[in-house]
């Protein structure tokens, strides 16, 4: 068997396993539940919240997406969108329904637990931090109209954040970007020490670079640390591909590559997921490559890429957390080439 077949059958019983989580789902198709659950969200807003919260689809803001935080010198919010504090429970349970729609269960897991680390940067830096540290400065914003006829879109994103997702005819046409980034990406002490947000990403990772040959190792280590991702843009500006491809994988490394996609896929409720796996398999899997940068020694810093002709996933883990322990601080997304938003079909 060739080594792209190999990879090739990897992905796909991904796909198949994706596939056999949606049965298992409710029978309401993922597009209809988002919609729902945003006319549920609207429904519950005054008009002066819901002027904060809904958009025309056409708005410049829909493609304008930010996972730092936003604010002017007054420590004032200039994040669009309507804010966890602002909304009452039954605002903001309606608000977490609708996350819940765009994520699986261990994607909204992992996203109420970044959510939960402002708490301890707060505790960590004190009133004198120079960033807004609150569990409640999380923001929803709706574009256009939710229905399962036309186009609309919808976006839960604060500090570590961005949830994205674009509809059509009740289809979900693009579920990016989705980005989950961890500040500190190891709890060091306190009650919550040891915990680790965002694990997958960094195992798998780390295992495939530690399975690398001298001769691969040189071919997919790069000179420099990535750039970060680029927020704010449609587009992810990530440049050609670099590092090792695919079909110069052993059939253990395609496994260990395919585990780590799954990890990111995982993020995405199972048949959205599902989706993106097969538009990746459609581009050619054996055209998938993977470099990094950097040390997987804890405290040294590394970055990583999984670039394929669809899609690229990005993940950064060089800045010191809070209590300035090195390399303790990740970021991570996976997005859509050459747009994200169905910016470009």
């Amino acid at each position: 068997m060739n080594r792209s077949r190999v990879l090739g059958l990897a992905l796909f019983s991904l796909v198949a396993f994706a596939g056999l989580a949606i049965v298992a789902q409710s029978k309401t198709p993922t597009g209809a539940r988002m919609a729902e659950a945003a006319t549920k969200f609207l429904t519950t807003l005054p008009a002066e919240a819901k002027a904060k919260a809904a958009f025309p689809f056409e708005a410049k803001q829909r493609t304008v997406w930010f996972f730092t935080p936003q604010q002017d010198k007054q420590k004032n919010s200039t994040r669009k969108g309507l804010r966890l504090d602002q909304m009452s429970p039954e605002q903001r349970a309606a608000a977490h329904d609708l996350l819940k729609t765009g994520l699986s269960a261990r994607g909204y897991e992992q996203a109420t637990a970044i959510i939960s680390l402002e708490s301890l940067l707060k505790d960590l830096e004190g009133d004198k931090g120079a960033m807004v540290r609150n569990p409640e400065w999380y923001f929803v914003s709706i574009f256009g109209e939710p229905s399962n006829t036309g186009a609309w879109s919808w976006r839960f994103e604060g500090h570590h954040l961005s949830v994205n997702v674009t509809l059509n005819k009740g289809e979900v046409t693009d579920a990016t970007p989705v980005l989950f980034g961890a500040n500190p990406a190891i709890v060091k002490s306190g009650p919550k020490a040891g915990l680790r947000t965002l694990p997958e990403i960094e195992d798998a990772a780390q295992e495939l670079i530690k399975s690398l040959t001298t001769e691969q190792n040189k071919v997919a280590k790069q000179a420099k640390h990535f750039a970060e991702i680029r927020e704010g843009y449609a587009d992810a500006d990530v440049g050609a591909p670099v590092g090792l491809v695919a079909s110069e994988m052993s059939a253990a490394q395609k496994d260990t590559l395919s585990k780590l996609l799954k990890a990111y896929a995982d993020r995405m409720p199972a048949d959205v997921a599902a989706t993106e796996m097969a538009r990746a398999a459609e581009a050619g899997l054996e055209k998938l490559y993977f470099g990094y940068s950097g040390s997987t020694v804890a405290g040294e810093g590394y970055t990583y890429r999984v670039q394929g002709p669809s899609f690229v996933i990005e993940f950064l883990n060089i800045q010191a957390d809070a209590s300035k322990n090195p390399a303790n601080h990740i970021h991570s997304t996976w997005r859509r080439l050459p747009a994200d938003f169905a910016a470009v079909q």
